[in-house]
């Protein structure tokens, strides 16, 4: 039984700035998984930090946890137009991620936000959380045990109607979401080719969840559409942290070494998700038996 002195004390290292970015995320990732209030108090107080990527990571936490006490400070962050988009969308979705009719008028509010990602993000989450309103549930064998934005596609569908779905921009953006999510719950290489042709897509946030999905599945195939991304320094930084994270968590030697050239990169967002990365990388290559419960979405 974890104590409360044990959880302020974890809390502690997360809203330390004097501790490594890795020690403040294993922190972070320990109170997502113990829950409760007192893990979110300590959670939510990481908001007033300086780091994007914590926040961000803060944010999809919380949604994660699926614990209403959560949906007052979700609801702050996304209102806050001085924190930066990825943390505001990380918030949206993770109203979503909640997914109780509470959130709707929130979600409903900042759907038209000005900031397309956040307004995108709202959107999806609001679709989610009325599917799920409307008395339908999730059951789709998830092997990665994540809570995301949408559920997959309803009914067999093969690789090829899948695709088409997914890559369909006149489809809403949860449509092609639950396409992607059907594809990636195949694990085949014809369905990862298929979801990595997704980080060519006109939407950023379309492309952060794809760099996310494709760091779920863990499969080298997607390596070099994730280095193309990544190293693009004109693509959107939500979008090169999230394929940062993915490489971090495939972890093969050329993962290792395509990080450790952006580990010192200009964009401070994606230069702490490569040192966040190269740690996911010791771990995934090491006895150890895994990083933390859901740190590669980090991909959100």
């Amino acid at each position: 039984m974890v104590t409360q002195e044990q959880i302020k004390s974890i809390g502690a290292v997360l809203n330390s700035k004097d501790r490594p970015l890795k020690e403040r995320f294993r922190a972070l990732f320990t109170l997502k998984n113990l829950g409760g209030a007192e893990a979110i108090e300590e959670i939510s107080r990481g908001f007033a930090d300086d780091s994007a990527l914590l926040k961000h990571e803060l944010a999809y936490c919380l949604g994660q946890m699926q614990d209403r006490k959560a949906i007052n400070v979700l609801t702050k962050v996304l209102a806050d137009t001085t924190q930066e988009p990825m943390v505001r969308h990380e918030a949206g979705e993770a109203l979503g991620a909640i997914g109780v009719p509470d959130v709707i008028p929130i979600l409903e509010q900042y759907k038209e936000d000005p900031i397309v990602e956040v307004a995108e993000t709202c959107s999806i989450a609001l679709d989610r959380v009325r599917w799920i309103q409307s008395g339908q549930q999730v059951d789709d064998n998830n092997p990665y045990a994540s809570v995301d934005p949408s559920p997959p596609a309803a009914g067999m569908k093969t690789v090829n109607e899948l695709k088409a779905i997914y890559l369909n921009p006149k489809k809403s953006l949860f449509e092609r979401y639950r396409a992607m999510f059907s594809l990636r719950n195949l694990r085949t290489t014809e369905s990862v080719l298929a979801i990595a042709e997704g980080l060519k897509d006109s939407s950023a946030l379309f492309r952060h969840e794809v760099a996310f999905v494709l760091g779920q599945i863990q499969e080298p195939c997607s390596i070099p559409y994730l280095k193309n991304n990544l190293e693009d320094q004109n693509e959107n930084e939500m979008v090169r942290h999230e394929c940062a994270e993915a490489l971090g968590a495939i972890a093969t030697e050329e993962c290792i070494a395509i990080l450790n050239r952006y580990a010192e990169d200009d964009q401070r967002v994606v230069k702490e998700s490569c040192e966040i990365a190269l740690d996911m990388c010791e771990y995934e290559n090491s006895p150890e038996f895994q990083y933390a419960d859901g740190l590669n979405k980090i991909c959100s």
